[in-house]
């Protein structure tokens, strides 16, 4: 018997973008037929986010647009996976009628089994599973971008229990992977022509302490970097309390290894931190800081900030825009602070009005602004190596116009190196370019010649 059409909608974090492609080919392997455009999918699949309140808005409003393909396409049955779907799986049976299928994240191994048994039984399918007996072992991946890039996840889960987040709750206790199933996963990618990876996890610096074997992030690093074809290697979400000096080391060392780091701090004010539950303090910030930038002076540091946590003073904001100005991070996002149910947070006094947390996002994105600016600005006149994303068509005497990363820029988050040549190159390749102006967030340059 034939098996039924599917379109995938994956939304939310690379983190789950990784899910979505576990499961798209598990949806190959098990005889369903992958569609791209909705209105013709017989089933439609959404991987849903739900960390914040934006994120479960627009997970919501993704439900109701694919649900009304009911009606105007070819839709008959409407799944939804991953956080949302862990989070609220009794609220979407009760509230969003058009869904079909409920599966939460410790489950989605089993989506080729939801979806066979979706047409043999009346109500909503609910598929939950225990979080702690996820598989996280190598799984093979159906890749969902450019083909030159992607995500690696080397753990699942968070131990850290943040006083805002809902991650724990969501995803589990904190799992790392075994470092041989990782390795076989970065040769699997680089057999598939991906050069650059980007190693996740909801906090890579804390892999493998809840393992048998002895080893760390920097550990698994070196063995990423003996595999060939590999040749960047990007580090995102590094708690800053456990960024060692011989995870220093070894990205001073490795070639391969950016300098470039993303260092999720959300605040500076050790009495904000205190309540926030983080493990961090500010006298740990300056350590690990300077100690990144003596050993790699070029490197491009990347923050989170959050603004209007319950409690937060004028005084308190004010020492963190003060660290801001002072520690020039190449690269800084900020989030109002969001009142999540179930969280620590939630049930604080002095919660911050909504107006004021935006007020202070504002005033902190106009420093960082001025940051950004004086940073970029530094590199002109300088050489670097950047891969080209995309040809842009835009007329010029001086040939062909690209859109670029360099090490500083991580896709879809931080800015680009806009770089005319008079050669032709395709998206994937790596050249050399000489920076010739700079903006707050993007630079421009030229190829150089006979490189």
């Amino acid at each position: 018997m034939k098996k039924k059409t599917v379109s995938f909608v994956s939304l939310g974090c690379d983190k789950n973008t990784i899910d979505s492609e576990i499961m798209l080919n598990r949806l190959l392997e098990g005889g369903y037929e992958l569609v791209k455009e909705d209105e013709e999918a017989e089933i439609i699949i959404i991987n849903t986010c739900g960390f914040i309140q934006s994120a479960q808005e627009e997970s919501i409003e993704t439900i109701i647009e694919m649900g009304a393909y009911k009606q105007t396409g070819r839709c008959e049955k409407l799944v939804v996976t991953g956080c949302l779907a862990q989070r609220f799986a009794a609220e979407i049976q009760e509230d969003l009628p058009e869904v079909d299928a409920v599966v939460g994240t410790g489950s989605y191994e089993n989506i080729v089994d939801v979806l066979d048994r979706l047409y043999e039984q009346d109500g909503v399918l609910v598929e939950m599973g225990k979080l702690e007996e996820r598989d996280l072992s190598y799984q093979e991946r159906l890749l969902s971008t450019t083909g030159y890039y992607e995500y690696i996840k080397i753990a699942e889960g968070c131990d850290n229990f943040c006083t805002y987040c809902t991650i724990p709750s969501i995803r589990g206790k904190y799992r790392s992977r075994k470092a041989s199933d990782i390795i076989r996963e970065v040769h699997d990618l680089a057999e598939q022509g991906v050069t650059e990876l980007m190693v996740v996890a909801q906090d890579i610096t804390k892999y493998g302490k809840d393992l048998e074997e002895d080893i760390d992030l920097a550990d698994l690093l070196y063995m990423m970097c003996r595999v060939e074809g590999i040749r960047w290697i990007r580090l995102l979400y590094c708690y800053p309390e456990d960024i060692s000096d011989k995870l220093i080391k070894t990205m001073a060392a490795e070639e391969k290894i950016l300098p470039y780091i993303d260092m999720p701090i959300q605040h500076c004010s050790d009495t904000v931190l205190k309540r926030m539950g983080r493990h961090h303090t500010k006298a740990i910030l300056y350590d690990v800081i300077g100690k990144l930038r003596e050993a790699m002076p070029d490197i491009a540091i990347r923050t989170t900030l959050i603004t209007g946590f319950p409690g937060e003073t004028e005084k308190e904001f004010q020492e963190m825009c003060d660290f801001v100005e002072e520690i020039g991070f190449d690269r800084l996002g900020v989030f109002t602070y969001s009142q999540e149910e179930g969280t620590p947070a939630a049930r604080m006094k002095d919660q911050v009005p909504e107006e004021e947390k935006e007020r202070r996002k504002d005033i902190l994105m106009q420093i960082q602004q001025q940051v950004s600016l004086e940073v970029s600005e530094s590199f002109i006149g300088t050489e670097m190596e950047v891969l080209v994303e995309g040809e842009i068509p835009e007329e010029t005497t001086d040939g062909f116009v690209y859109s670029t990363r360099s090490f500083r820029d991580a896709p879809d988050i931080d800015g680009f190196v806009f770089v005319t040549s008079e050669k032709r190159h395709d998206s994937g390749e790596y050249i050399q370019c000489r920076i010739t102006s700079a903006y707050e967030y993007d630079l421009t340059g030229s190829e150089i010649k006979d490189v």
